[in-house]
């Protein structure tokens, strides 16, 4: 018994140190980009290299905010990832309540094509989005990012695939108790859905903040840019502002680390919840 819990004890340390060197091979890239962000000018390519520099300073962030701008990017990356993620969650987890709770004619058909576009690449539905957007006045305008985002059929799935695993008796006593359809889903639903709506959360303002390709079709504007275009566009005619560029980009990578942090207790729940069966 001895020799197995030995042997148990020497698997998991083997384990966790193979995930910890894995761990600090993805994080130095990132620590790198964090100390060089502090650098003066010119210390950036020089040798031997060092941590932070001779003279480390906020210099870089106080530019990148007042000659590139990067406030106003700022702002219009934070409005158009937290709207998008706000209107994908509302209306992605009330459908999938309803194919998860409710039975009408066509149900199967109706979420097996909501599935199917799970199958269709971006690069065939960008060209029709993109008509529709300019057929709907919504080119170089910010909501012409958060319109198309509102319907995920992942997010479809995952949320039907949670409510199924939760029982049909809180609706029935709530029923009982004179409560309407909409207050059932509102008051008693929708909180017990907390970790799946929180894994939505974090993937959708992830994807929304880090999202290049769709901005570039749809803004042209230099004042509505996001911070994805405005870090592609950060450069001179000769050269490239490096030091500005990584606090930028310093600055761009706290909302989404934030956001993960505040609510990583929910996404293991979450995760889990495409596994639920009936």
């Amino acid at each position: 018994m001895g020799n197995k819990r030995k042997k148990q004890a020497g698997t998991k340390a083997v384990t966790y140190g193979a995930m910890g060197l894995l761990a600090a091979i993805f994080l130095i890239p990132v620590l790198w980009v964090i100390c060089s962000s502090f650098k003066a000018p010119g210390e950036l390519f020089s040798w031997p290299p060092s941590l932070f520099g001779r003279q480390p300073s906020l210099n870089n962030y106080i530019l990148a905010m007042e000659k590139g701008d990067f406030g106003r990017y700022f702002a219009n990356t934070v409005f158009v990832s937290v709207m998008a993620t706000v209107f994908t969650i509302c209306l992605n987890v009330m459908a999938g309540y309803v194919f998860a709770k409710y039975k009408f004619a066509g149900d199967s058909f109706l979420f097996a094509m909501v599935l199917a576009t799970l199958m269709v690449p971006l690069e065939v539905i960008m060209i029709p989005v993109f008509k529709v957007i300019v057929s709907t006045h919504l080119y170089n305008r910010l909501w012409g990012l958060i319109v198309p985002a509102m319907s995920s059929p992942t997010a479809v799935f995952l949320a039907r695939q949670y409510y199924i695993g939760i029982p049909d008796d809180y609706m029935e006593a709530a029923r009982i108790d004179g409560a309407s359809e909409f207050g059932i889903f509102t008051r008693i639903m929708l909180p017990l859905a907390k970790p799946v709506v929180s894994v939505l959360f974090i993937f959708s303002f992830m994807w929304r903040w880090n999202d290049y390709l769709w901005p570039k079709l749809v803004i042209n504007s230099k004042a509505k840019y996001t911070i994805q275009l405005a870090l592609a566009n950060y450069s001179g005619e000769y050269s490239v502002d490096w030091n500005s560029l990584l606090a930028m980009s310093v600055i761009s990578m706290i909302p989404v680390l934030l956001v993960f942090i505040i609510l990583q207790d929910q996404i293991m729940g979450g995760l889990t919840a495409g596994g639920v069966k009936g």
